[in-house]
């Protein structure tokens, strides 16, 4: 008799990476993981965009894979940069407009880390980036653009839905778009067939 796999671990509820797994035909479970990501990230001075990401998606991952022996735990994160500076998701609304205004007409560099896990040890990871170039936000667009896609966007790094009207923040995109949707997946769905959870 042939055992079927269980079901991956999705250590998060982020509505994008939900969907892109459903969209793959990946069977998956959700479990939320309590972690401080704002207490870790205190300890990472100094290091990249994606390796914040790296240690985010690891301990998301970590914190679900204890309490779930012999599961596969994906963890996952993004971070942002611009111009060196590193962006969390916005706080409130006058956050958001402060995020949007310091991007305006500047490069951004979006960081998407994915981790496997099982038992608590990492299995594989990776982190891709996608570099997209905003175009000048005048202030009008920036209120009109809030008002259509706040609050929905206060969970987005960026402070964008790139499937919905974020696309408009952009003149142009290098890199996975699902890189931008926040989570490496071709890259993923390799690991995922590497470790017999995916037919090859």
């Amino acid at each position: 008799m042939t055992l079927v796999p269980q079901k991956l671990i999705l250590a998060s509820q982020s509505f994008s990476r939900r969907m892109m797994l459903e969209a793959a035909g990946v069977p998956f479970e959700t479990r939320t993981s309590d972690v401080d990501e704002a207490a870790i990230k205190r300890e990472l001075i100094g290091v990249t965009g994606c390796q914040i990401a790296s240690v985010l998606a690891e301990a998301k991952a970590f914190a679900v894979s204890l309490a779930m022996p012999g599961r596969l735990v994906l963890g996952g994160d993004s971070m942002v940069e611009v111009c060196g500076r590193q962006f969390d998701k916005p706080t409130s609304r006058e956050n958001a407009v402060e995020h949007l205004e310091f991007f305006s007409g500047k490069d951004m560099h979006l960081h998407s880390a994915a981790v496997l896990m099982r038992d608590g040890k990492v299995v594989w990871k990776t982190c891709e980036t996608a570099n997209l170039r905003v175009r000048e936000l005048s202030p009008a667009f920036i209120q009109s653009y809030l008002d259509r896609e706040w609050p929905e966007v206060s969970g987005c790094v960026g402070v964008f839905r790139i499937e919905a009207l974020g696309v408009q923040l952009f003149e142009r995109i290098e890199g996975s778009h699902f890189t931008v949707l926040g989570m490496p997946l071709l890259a993923l769905l390799g690991a995922l067939r590497e470790q017999g959870e995916l037919p090859s």
